[in-house]
Protein backbone atom coordinates (compact mmCIF):
# COMPACT_ATOMS: atom_id res chain seq x y z
CA UNK A 1 0.00 0.00 0.00
CA UNK A 2 1.23 3.70 -0.83
CA UNK A 3 0.72 6.57 1.99
CA UNK A 4 0.63 10.24 0.80
CA UNK A 5 0.87 11.27 4.36
CA UNK A 6 4.41 9.38 4.62
CA UNK A 7 5.63 9.33 0.54
CA UNK A 8 6.24 5.84 1.50
CA UNK A 9 4.88 1.76 0.05
CA UNK A 10 4.35 -0.36 3.11
CA UNK A 11 4.25 -4.00 2.22
CA UNK A 12 1.81 -5.63 4.88
CA UNK A 13 1.94 -9.29 5.99
CA UNK A 14 -1.71 -10.48 5.50
CA UNK A 15 -1.75 -12.43 8.64
CA UNK A 16 -0.82 -9.96 11.50
CA UNK A 17 -1.76 -6.84 9.49
CA UNK A 18 1.96 -5.36 10.31
CA UNK A 19 4.46 -3.51 8.44
CA UNK A 20 6.88 -6.00 6.95
CA UNK A 21 8.92 -3.57 4.33
CA UNK A 22 8.71 0.06 4.02
CA UNK A 23 10.00 1.66 0.90
CA UNK A 24 10.58 5.85 0.75
CA UNK A 25 8.90 6.74 -2.30
CA UNK A 26 10.59 9.90 -4.71
CA UNK A 27 7.43 11.84 -3.77
CA UNK A 28 3.30 10.86 -3.68
CA UNK A 29 2.41 7.15 -4.40
CA UNK A 30 -0.61 6.46 -6.04
CA UNK A 31 -1.86 3.41 -8.17
CA UNK A 32 0.71 0.09 -7.87
CA UNK A 33 0.35 -3.14 -9.86
CA UNK A 34 2.49 -6.08 -10.09
CA UNK A 35 3.70 -5.84 -13.28
CA UNK A 36 6.77 -7.73 -15.58
CA UNK A 37 8.28 -10.02 -12.21
CA UNK A 38 8.24 -6.24 -10.21
CA UNK A 39 6.31 -3.55 -8.87
CA UNK A 40 4.92 -0.41 -11.03
CA UNK A 41 4.12 2.49 -8.90
CA UNK A 42 2.64 5.78 -10.32
CA UNK A 43 4.15 8.78 -8.29
CA UNK A 44 3.43 12.50 -8.18
CA UNK A 45 6.37 14.80 -8.18
CA UNK A 46 7.24 18.20 -7.45
CA UNK A 47 4.71 20.84 -7.03
CA UNK A 48 3.50 20.34 -10.89
CA UNK A 49 2.06 17.18 -9.54
CA UNK A 50 3.41 15.67 -12.33
CA UNK A 51 3.05 11.85 -12.80
CA UNK A 52 6.07 9.32 -13.58
CA UNK A 53 6.12 5.28 -13.22
CA UNK A 54 8.66 3.75 -11.89
CA UNK A 55 9.42 -0.05 -11.04
CA UNK A 56 10.10 -0.86 -7.18
CA UNK A 57 11.46 -4.46 -6.17
CA UNK A 58 10.50 -5.85 -3.04
CA UNK A 59 13.50 -5.70 -0.52
CA UNK A 60 15.59 -3.04 -3.16
CA UNK A 61 13.75 -0.51 -3.30
CA UNK A 62 12.79 2.17 -6.07
CA UNK A 63 14.60 1.98 -9.37
CA UNK A 64 15.04 5.63 -10.23
CA UNK A 65 16.58 5.07 -13.48
CA UNK A 66 12.75 3.69 -14.24
CA UNK A 67 11.51 6.98 -14.17
CA UNK A 68 9.02 7.42 -16.79
CA UNK A 69 6.98 9.99 -17.31
CA UNK A 70 2.85 8.86 -17.86
CA UNK A 71 1.13 10.15 -20.84
CA UNK A 72 0.12 14.01 -20.20
CA UNK A 73 2.09 13.77 -16.78
CA UNK A 74 -1.29 12.53 -15.39
CA UNK A 75 -2.20 8.66 -14.09
CA UNK A 76 -3.10 7.32 -10.84
CA UNK A 77 -4.57 3.61 -10.74
CA UNK A 78 -2.42 1.07 -12.28
CA UNK A 79 -3.72 -3.07 -13.35
CA UNK A 80 -2.13 -5.65 -14.99
CA UNK A 81 -3.04 -8.77 -16.59
CA UNK A 82 0.23 -10.40 -17.62
CA UNK A 83 0.94 -8.96 -20.66
CA UNK A 84 0.26 -5.28 -20.17
CA UNK A 85 -0.16 -2.65 -17.84
CA UNK A 86 -3.27 -0.36 -16.92
CA UNK A 87 -2.96 3.23 -16.26
CA UNK A 88 -5.91 5.13 -15.53
CA UNK A 89 -6.07 8.74 -15.82
CA UNK A 90 -9.32 9.48 -13.72
CA UNK A 91 -9.65 13.38 -15.13
CA UNK A 92 -9.40 12.38 -19.04
CA UNK A 93 -11.43 9.44 -17.97
CA UNK A 94 -9.62 6.53 -19.71
CA UNK A 95 -7.08 3.80 -19.44
CA UNK A 96 -4.39 3.50 -21.08
CA UNK A 97 -3.02 0.05 -22.17
CA UNK A 98 0.75 0.36 -22.32
CA UNK A 99 3.62 -2.28 -23.06
CA UNK A 100 6.82 -3.40 -21.24
CA UNK A 101 8.05 0.32 -21.96
CA UNK A 102 5.07 2.23 -21.06
CA UNK A 103 4.33 3.14 -24.88
CA UNK A 104 0.42 3.36 -25.17
CA UNK A 105 -1.07 0.71 -27.18
CA UNK A 106 -4.55 1.73 -26.99
CA UNK A 107 -6.62 3.74 -25.24
CA UNK A 108 -10.32 2.94 -23.74
CA UNK A 109 -12.44 5.79 -22.85
CA UNK A 110 -14.71 5.83 -20.06
CA UNK A 111 -18.15 7.01 -19.76
CA UNK A 112 -17.63 7.99 -15.99
CA UNK A 113 -14.51 8.67 -14.12
CA UNK A 114 -12.49 5.77 -12.30
CA UNK A 115 -11.33 5.83 -8.89
CA UNK A 116 -10.24 2.20 -9.29
CA UNK A 117 -9.53 -0.83 -11.26
CA UNK A 118 -8.56 -4.65 -11.42
CA UNK A 119 -8.65 -7.86 -12.52
CA UNK A 120 -11.28 -10.60 -11.70
CA UNK A 121 -10.57 -14.56 -11.46
CA UNK A 122 -11.68 -15.10 -14.81
CA UNK A 123 -10.01 -11.39 -16.43
CA UNK A 124 -13.45 -10.07 -16.00
CA UNK A 125 -12.81 -6.18 -15.12
CA UNK A 126 -14.52 -4.57 -12.49
CA UNK A 127 -13.56 -0.54 -11.19
CA UNK A 128 -15.29 2.13 -9.02
CA UNK A 129 -17.26 3.99 -10.79
CA UNK A 130 -18.04 7.69 -10.04
CA UNK A 131 -19.66 11.11 -11.45
CA UNK A 132 -17.57 13.60 -11.93
CA UNK A 133 -17.00 14.93 -8.51
CA UNK A 134 -15.96 11.09 -7.48
CA UNK A 135 -19.27 11.00 -5.59
CA UNK A 136 -21.81 8.17 -6.35
CA UNK A 137 -19.40 5.85 -6.43
CA UNK A 138 -20.35 2.32 -7.16
CA UNK A 139 -18.52 -1.49 -7.80
CA UNK A 140 -19.28 -1.82 -11.52
CA UNK A 141 -18.20 -4.61 -14.44
CA UNK A 142 -16.87 -2.73 -17.87
CA UNK A 143 -14.99 -5.06 -20.50
CA UNK A 144 -11.51 -3.71 -21.45
CA UNK A 145 -11.60 -5.30 -24.95
CA UNK A 146 -14.49 -2.82 -26.00
CA UNK A 147 -13.12 0.67 -27.32
CA UNK A 148 -15.96 2.41 -25.16
CA UNK A 149 -17.02 -0.01 -22.83
CA UNK A 150 -20.47 0.17 -20.55
CA UNK A 151 -20.52 0.15 -17.46
CA UNK A 152 -22.60 -1.92 -15.42
CA UNK A 153 -22.95 -0.90 -11.89
CA UNK A 154 -23.00 -4.04 -9.03
CA UNK A 155 -23.66 -2.06 -5.74
CA UNK A 156 -23.22 1.56 -4.66
CA UNK A 157 -20.43 2.08 -2.13
CA UNK A 158 -21.07 4.18 0.43
CA UNK A 159 -17.98 5.84 1.20
CA UNK A 160 -15.03 7.46 -0.62
CA UNK A 161 -13.07 4.14 -1.69
CA UNK A 162 -10.24 4.36 -3.62
CA UNK A 163 -7.91 2.05 -5.84
CA UNK A 164 -9.44 -1.88 -6.32
CA UNK A 165 -7.14 -5.03 -6.17
CA UNK A 166 -7.94 -8.57 -6.68
CA UNK A 167 -5.60 -11.40 -4.74
CA UNK A 168 -7.65 -14.19 -6.46
CA UNK A 169 -10.12 -14.64 -3.82
CA UNK A 170 -11.15 -11.52 -2.24
CA UNK A 171 -11.33 -7.73 -3.64
CA UNK A 172 -9.73 -4.69 -1.56
CA UNK A 173 -9.41 -0.98 -1.62
CA UNK A 174 -9.64 2.00 0.81
CA UNK A 175 -11.85 3.81 2.63
CA UNK A 176 -10.24 7.25 2.20
CA UNK A 177 -11.43 9.27 4.83
CA UNK A 178 -10.92 6.45 7.05
CA UNK A 179 -7.57 6.08 6.51
CA UNK A 180 -8.79 1.73 6.22
CA UNK A 181 -8.40 -0.75 3.95
CA UNK A 182 -11.27 -2.67 3.25
CA UNK A 183 -11.88 -6.38 1.76
CA UNK A 184 -15.09 -7.72 0.52
CA UNK A 185 -16.60 -10.37 -1.77
CA UNK A 186 -18.47 -9.39 -5.13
Amino acid sequence: MGSWDTDHLYGIDPRTWSVAEEIAAPGKPYGIASFDGGLSVVVSVGDDDDRYLYRVTPGRGFDLASKTACPDFTGSHLAADGTALYLCQQGKQRILVLDRGAAVQREIALPTRCAGFGFGAAGESFMISGDDELENLALARFNLRESTPAVAPIAAIPFDARSLAFDGTTWWTSHREASEIVAFAV
